[in-house]
């Protein structure tokens, strides 16, 4: 028996929804002043994950802050005042974890945002962000399962809590929405 699209696309947004309200307040804060405050922000990711942080580093360029993706060929050096974001459901993908223990060594602060706080890259961030959302792409089944494949839950959670992030940040520095028109892309 086939599901109407309309119907799995219900299902997807409660699971978002019921998802999203469980992240905290507090550790959403914290990362809010940490991107307010940085010099320069990169981003970095892997897969779809990734996908979600680049958007975030656009949003920043196009509010006027200084954001880089980390691995593009522009992308320049890493040092103190700086803040690497990093996307990661499990925590454990290796070569983000070295992204992490790098952007340390050059005095630079680290915001994770995932599933597992308490993983490898969880344990060299100076600011962590818990999603609490389920992925099949991971054994231990600490949350509600979802109907969704892979850690399709985690991205799309993690992507709504990055534009909620760039909305706060806007307000925080008193920005009219226009501006990012200002800064769009003109070579399309």
């Amino acid at each position: 028996m086939r599901i109407p699209y309309t119907l799995q696309m219900k299902h997807i947004l409660e699971e978002i929804q019921e998802t999203s309200v469980k992240i905290s307040q507090d550790e959403t804060r914290a990362f809010s002043e940490k991107v307010l405050s940085a010099g320069r922000v990169f981003c970095s990711g892997s897969g779809r994950s990734g996908l979600m942080v680049n958007a975030f580093a656009m949003r920043l360029m196009q509010l006027g802050f200084t954001s880089y993706v980390v691995g593009e060929i522009v992308t320049p050096r890493i040092g103190k005042g700086d803040l690497l974001v990093v996307g990661s459901g499990s925590g454990e993908t290796s070569h983000l974890f070295l992204n992490a223990k790098n952007a340390n060594r050059c005095g630079a602060d680290v915001a994770l945002i995932t599933i597992f706080p308490k993983s490898s890259i969880g344990s060299v961030s100076d600011t962590i962000v818990r999603i609490p959302a389920s992925s099949s792409k991971i054994s231990h089944k600490s949350q509600a399962e979802s109907i969704q494949p892979g850690g399709s839950l985690f991205e799309q959670c993690l992507l709504i809590f990055l534009d909620a992030v760039v909305m706060s940040v806007m307000r925080a520095k008193k920005l009219d929405p226009g501006i990012i028109m200002t800064r769009h892309a003109n070579l399309e």
